[in-house]
C-alpha cells in the first residue's frame, strides 16, 4: 500500500480528547466526527485536509482514552495515513480495528512541516519527504495487518472471510 499526501505536522502527545472533543461522542458518525477532527488542537484542520493527506506527528500520538472515536474522525476527514515516531497501544489497536493505515517512523515529523508532500510506502516501510528529499526507514507493515487495513478494519476483514461480503 502506498499513500501520498500534504502532511499536516503535530507534536507530541496528541491526545484523543484534542483529535476528537468528549462534547461529539454522542455521534457514532463518522462524517460527524470527521466534521469535528482537531478542532481543539488546530481549528483549521477540516477545512485544510483534503482525501490522502497524512498527519505527520511525535511520540505518543493517540495518548488519552481508548475511544475508538478518534482515529474514526482522523480516517473519515479523509486522512489517508498517519505516521508518528510512536503511538499509545490502544489508539494503535484501534486504528487498524477501523482500518487507518498508521506508521511507527521515528526522525519524520522532526523534519517536516505543514503541507510537505509525503508518500508511504507501507510494504517497504518507508516514508519519503519529496519536498525536502529526504527518506526514512520504519518497519515494515506487517503483511496481515495490511490486509485488516486493506479490508476497511477487523469487522470487515472477519465478514470477508465469513464469506459475508
Amino acid at each position: 500500500m502506498v499513500f501520498k499526501g500534504r502532511a499536516h505536522k503535530f507534536g507530541r502527545d496528541v491526545d484523543t480528547d484534542v483529535i476528537i472533543p468528549a462534547r461529539y461522542l454522542n455521534t457514532t458518525d463518522a462524517q460527524e466526527l470527521a466534521a469535528h477532527c482537531m478542532e481543539d488542537i488546530d481549528p483549521g484542520f477540516v477545512k485544510r485536509v483534503q482525501p490522502g493527506d497524512i498527519i505527520v506527528a511525535g511520540e505518543n500520538f493517540g495518548c488519552g482514552s481508548s475511544r475508538e472515536q478518534a482515529p474514526v474522525a482522523i480516517k473519515g476527514a479523509g486522512v489517508a495515513c498517519v505516521v508518528a515516531a510512536s503511538f499509545a497501544r490502544i489508539f494503535y489497536r484501534n486504528a487498524i480495528n477501523i482500518g487507518l493505515p498508521i506508521l511507527v517512523c521515528a526522525g519524520v515529523a522532526a523534519e517536516t512541516g505543514n503541507g510537505d508532500v509525503i508518500e508511504v510506502n507501507l510494504d517497504e516501510g518507508l516514508v519519503r519527504n519529496e519536498t525536502r528529499d529526504k527518506s526514512y526507514q520504519a518497519d515494515r507493515f506487517p503483511e496481515f495487518m495490511q490486509e485488516l487495513v486493506a479490508a476497511g478494519g477487523l469487522m470487515n476483514h472477519v465478514k470477508q472471510r465469513m464469506g459475508l461480503k
